[in-house]
């Protein structure tokens, strides 16, 4: 690539990369503690990341949902799931969305978290997933077993992309041991693969699209090598508020699952509320792909999560699957 093409193309990236930011702080109602209103409808604080993934949750609150099982939303938005953690451990939030493998470690770190539903699964497909690894235009990397003994950026170390994406590896028959991991948020990724910094990084939506969009290639769909029916994320509360409000537990498990399955039937819908709470790119919205959305969690693919935790050494034994989900 010419440098001064190479270097216009670095920048439209990290420019459409700072696309995706909250608009504010979208919430409905108030209140931190789980209380009572008046007019009879409980106020409950919810941690969620402002992310293609959480558009559910919106489409809820639009749709009359969660009101109808008479919930006031209070969404409070966060950088990423392990700020989200222990913001419901603590009571800030009453409920969180958070990867799935988070959640599996810190019950295996003592945390007592309860999963109330689904929260967000790969489609599946290959090349037509949420989620993937890129490498840049020219690049010789071309199937996961060329990972082996790459630098590859990812957002968080020893979490769902490192696992996915090593068992994608081990898949093909090369090496994850050899893989070197540097930690960058998804706006930094894309300019990091475009600069040369690393070999590979791995991207969800939008930075997905973005990138490819900029001539960035997919070498794998991690989330679907892994696993088809991958759960990777979901919306949980912690033990202690599970046991001491189950009746609030079970109006948001029900909206919530109202919520996913209207998501799953109405991708239009879904492209349409990403503009309340993103600043996407008009045509980036149109262009993401969506992940799937199912009120059902499958249970063997979040069993398959904790398995390759254990195989990676983020833990020492597996963690206890049953005692997470619903």
């Amino acid at each position: 690539m010419h440098p001064i093409h190479a270097g216009l193309r670095r920048r439209s990236l990290l420019a459409a990369a700072a696309l995706v930011l909250p608009l504010g702080l979208a919430a409905c109602g108030g209140s931190d503690d789980g209380s009572d209103s008046a007019d009879g409808t409980t106020t409950v604080s919810v941690g969620i990341i402002p992310i293609i993934d959480v558009a559910p949750i919106y489409l809820g609150i639009d749709q009359g949902f969660f009101s109808d099982e008479g919930l006031d939303l209070d969404l409070q938005t966060a950088d990423g799931g392990a700020a989200i953690v222990p913001g419901v451990v603590s009571g800030q939030y009453q409920f969180g969305f958070s990867n799935t493998v988070s959640l599996l470690l810190a019950g295996s770190q003592g945390l007592s978290l309860k999963a109330v539903t689904a929260g967000v699964q790969s489609t599946g497909e290959e090349g037509a997933d949420f989620g993937a690894v890129v490498v840049p235009a020219g690049s010789d990397i071309s199937s996961p077993a060329d990972l082996a003994g790459k630098k590859i950026a990812v957002n968080t170390l020893n979490n769902i992309n490192t696992v996915t994406i090593n068992a994608a590896v081990r898949a093909a028959g090369g090496d994850p041991s050899t893989i070197e991991y540097v930690e960058l948020g998804f706006p930094d990724i894309a300019p990091a693969v475009a600069s040369g910094d690393v070999d590979a990084g791995q991207l969800v939506e939008p930075f997905l699209t973005i990138a490819t969009g900029g001539g960035d290639t997919q070498v794998v769909s991690n989330y679907a090598a892994a696993d088809p029916d991958l759960e990777v994320g979901m919306y949980f509360t912690s033990a202690d508020y599970a046991d001491s409000d189950p009746d609030t537990v079970a109006a948001f498990t029900s909206a919530m699952n109202k919520s996913l399955d209207y998501a799953a039937d109405h991708p239009d819908e879904v492209r349409d509320i990403l503009s309340t709470y993103t600043d996407l790119d008009a045509d980036v919205q149109a262009n993401v792909v969506l992940p799937r959305w199912s009120s059902d969690v499958p249970t063997d693919a979040v069993s398959s999560l904790a398995d390759l935790m254990v195989t990676d050494g983020i833990v020492d034994s597996t963690p206890d699957v049953s005692a997470l989900l619903p």
